[in-house]
């Protein structure tokens, strides 16, 4: 088996919501773009990106954000996460990340890696009560399968459906910017996020 371990950025296909005065396009790029540099950074793993729901003009939109060599490929919009997982090839670890988490700490990534030691999977809850990051080992577990998780499942979800009491893995909690309100988690002393800062100044 594989001892290779992967990060899969996941962008939808089209823009949900953006602050006011701006364009919903451009800030899921904006927000895309900063959180696949906090993941290209990470020694030791290797990136793709997966577009849910989109076509080859979606993906080729996305692809010229990432630096040249990144996997970047389309996925189910109703089975995002696991069918990224499935798609980048023989792994022993894949860490899926949610688009909307520009200023996340690299080091919470590898720390779902680490768990992953010992669990089926290991999440990155965010602070509305959904998933910033899930990762698994590979092949996965028929539960997990079964479950098909997404950023959208709950903790109560996942204990729900777990086998064995060690079988869920939580990392640090962090934020996901999925509203106006959630700006104001974003710290500006942070270096780091400068697409999404650029839309929020305007420029």
């Amino acid at each position: 088996m594989s001892d290779q371990r992967f990060v899969v950025l996941v962008v939808p296909a089209r823009g949900t919501w953006a602050p006011p005065g701006r364009d919903p396009e451009v800030w899921r790029l904006a927000l895309a773009e900063d959180t696949y540099e906090v993941l290209a950074a990470l020694d030791r793993v290797e990136v793709a990106v997966a577009v849910a729901g989109g076509d080859e003009a979606a993906v080729a939109e996305v692809a010229g954000l990432t630096w040249p060599g990144t996997p970047v490929y389309a996925v189910d919009a109703g089975r995002p996460v696991l069918e990224a997982v499935e798609k980048v090839g023989p792994a022993a670890a894949v860490v899926a990340v949610s688009y909307d988490v520009p200023d996340l700490p690299g080091l919470l990534v590898g720390k779902l890696f680490r768990a992953l030691g010992a669990a089926d999977i290991a999440v990155t809850p965010a602070e509305d009560g959904s998933l910033a990051a899930i990762g698994v080992r590979l092949p996965l577990a028929p539960w997990l399968t079964d479950l098909a998780p997404t950023f959208d499942t709950t903790l109560a979800e996942l204990d729900d459906q777990k086998p064995r009491r060690h079988a869920v893995a939580l990392g640090p909690g962090w934020h996901r910017l999925r509203a106006t309100a959630d700006i104001a988690r974003l710290d500006p002393g942070l270096e780091g996020w400068d697409a999404t800062r650029a839309q929020l100044r305007g420029t």
